[in-house]
């Protein structure tokens, strides 16, 4: 693993250690009881906990509902975070010998997804604020876009975009969106990106372009992934004379 890829998990490692040793500072809900260093141990390992679980559902979101509004995917995350971290508590309770009653849990429930929320909420934000790109590196599309796409998508390079109705059909080198925006307001946040209109529902990556096919008297590209972008007599002069073909 090299060590750009290492740094967010060195990151993450740092947030949960942090909050753990803040939470067991401020001992809340009489968790001081676990002395020390229990207490601290207590909190670093629920944040642990809910840092993983927190983890795999947001891949869920991000492959299997990419397109639910910030807010909503982060009150789900919330609560879905919430329920492994209170089973957590009430087993540690349990083997301590002193479990929750029954009629008790929906408020500890209630205590544990505060301070989910909490995470998620500052997690979502930091996202938010996080810039683009932390270091010098090739241009990338505005966050206008990318922020539409799934998670999985968000760093991958453009191959092409194309308008579908109301829809827009995004290609990556690793993989493909179907996500609700305008090719033109697409094409004004991959303003930086060297590309063009090949066709008037089609923007195409230049650095994408693998050959170009001129079978049936019109110019067709073809793209990495066997893409193919139909190029229309409006737009072939421009792309003659910027050397695409």
């Amino acid at each position: 693993m090299t060590l750009k890829r290492l740094k967010p998990l060195l990151v993450n490692i740092a947030a949960i250690l942090a909050l753990g040793t803040f939470l067991s500072i401020l001992g809340p809900y009489n968790s001081h009881n676990f002395g020390i260093p229990g207490v601290w141990f207590y909190w670093t390992g629920l944040m642990a906990l809910g840092w993983g679980s927190g983890s795999l559902f947001t891949w869920l979101f991000d492959r299997y509902l990419p397109d639910w509004p910030r807010a909503a995917t982060g009150l789900a995350l919330s609560v879905l975070v919430s329920l492994p971290v209170f089973l957590a508590v009430a087993g540690i309770q349990a083997m301590i010998g002193a479990p929750f009653e029954l009629a008790v849990a929906p408020i500890v429930f209630f205590f544990v997804w505060v301070i989910s929320a909490a995470v998620v909420t500052i997690s979502i934000l930091t996202e938010r604020n996080r810039p683009a790109s932390e270091s010098p590196g090739p241009p990338v599309a505005s966050r206008a876009l990318t922020d539409k796409l799934p998670h999985r998508l968000r760093r991958a390079s453009l191959i092409a975009m194309v308008a579908e109705d109301h829809y827009l059909r995004v290609h990556t080198d690793k993989g493909e969106a179907l996500i609700l925006m305008r090719l033109s307001d697409a094409i004004t946040a991959a303003d930086a990106l060297d590309g063009a209109r090949t066709h008037r529902s089609w923007w195409v990556a230049r650095e994408a372009v693998e050959r170009v096919d001129r079978g049936d008297g019109r110019a067709r590209l073809i793209l990495n992934g066997n893409i193919e972008a139909p190029v229309s007599r409006t737009y072939a002069p421009k792309l003659r004379e910027a050397g695409w073909y």
